[in-house]
């Protein structure tokens, strides 16, 4: 049998495919997972892992004979794809099969913080419907201009979804794309003529904080902000800064950065919808997700093949 690191969780359905195949060594089993692999880094030939745990250096340099990485998600910023390629590991994820969820999120967060979803239901259940009579108005979500910065598939995902509310779409990316809608090349200058940003560009080192404290003023007080890329993307502080002075109105979040810590004063306001990392966390589209990581796997045990290479290592 050949062997298997397995970093994070796996479900049932991933256990029992992959123990037809794979002798599998679970890292939550280890008290000590670098001494383990000292001892044994040497047979491990394949890698499971997710978005979040990725795989450190320490623990690649442990394997000389690694050949695949499968993610489970469509981020990978926690592995080092450079380094994996370099010593000829692919790596893969799970691209394409969460696009749609992660879009309706988006759209979930976008309508929460429009129609004040969880001020109005915290009214009702107070009682105040009855005692303080009706409550305040709130903003109509269509014919607005949204602004989607990394406009990949699931970004177009999201702009699909919108489409039928009117709305204006406009992007930014590293590169202007083929498509219909405003390229921006500058991030501040479409932040200043959108409604909503909506963040759904990849993590790492050349989106850290991309969205700082220029961009929030330029997106302003009547300005709504939805992350559902990575923490890292946002500089935290300076929107909950924003927000705490009126600089920023609104905030829809499902990813933080210091996750699953999420700061007291951030939890304090009012004016944001705040999810638990939760954009493709269905049944169907974790299960999706599931399969794929699994397929990438199998497919490379068999043929030397993968599914879904993540962009560096598509010639591989």
């Amino acid at each position: 049998m050949t062997d298997l690191f397995l970093i994070g969780s796996a479900t049932d359905v991933m256990l029992e495919r992959l123990a037809a195949q794979f002798t599998i060594h679970r890292i939550g089993d280890m008290d000590d997972p670098q001494a383990w692999l000292a001892e044994h880094g040497d047979k491990i030939t394949y890698v499971g892992t997710n978005g979040h745990d990725g795989l450190k250096p320490a623990y690649m340099d442990a394997m000389p004979n690694l050949k695949a990485i499968s993610c489970y998600g469509v981020g990978y910023d926690a592995i080092d794809t450079s380094a994996a390629k370099a010593k000829g590991i692919v790596v893969t994820h799970t691209p394409n099969v969460l696009n749609a969820e992660v879009a309706t999120t988006t759209v979930l967060l976008m309508l929460a913080c429009y129609r004040e979803l969880l001020r109005d239901d915290a009214y009702v259940r107070a009682g105040r419907w009855e005692t303080d009579g009706n409550s305040a108005l709130t903003r109509s979500a269509d014919n607005q201009t949204v602004g989607i910065l990394g406009l990949g598939r699931i970004g177009q995902a999201i702009a699909d979804k919108l489409a039928p509310w009117g709305t204006k779409i406009v992007y930014h990316s590293r590169s202007e794309k083929d498509v219909d809608y405003t390229y921006y090349g500058d991030l501040v200058e479409m932040a200043r003529d959108v409604d909503t940003l909506v963040c759904i560009t990849p993590g790492g080192a050349a989106t850290n904080k991309i969205v700082n404290t220029d961009v929030i003023n330029a997106l302003g007080p009547q300005g709504t902000l939805i992350n559902v890329s990575r923490g890292s993307v946002v500089d935290e502080a300076a929107m909950i800064a924003a927000l705490q002075d009126g600089r920023l109105g609104w905030a829809g979040l499902d990813v933080f950065e210091g996750e699953p810590h999420v700061p007291e004063a951030l939890r304090k306001l009012d004016n944001v919808v705040l999810l638990p990392h939760v954009g493709s966390a269905t049944h169907d589209t974790r299960a999706a997700m599931g399969a794929l990581t699994v397929d990438n796997l199998l497919q490379h045990l068999k043929d030397g093949t993968v599914i879904s290479p993540v962009p560096e290592c598509a010639d591989m």
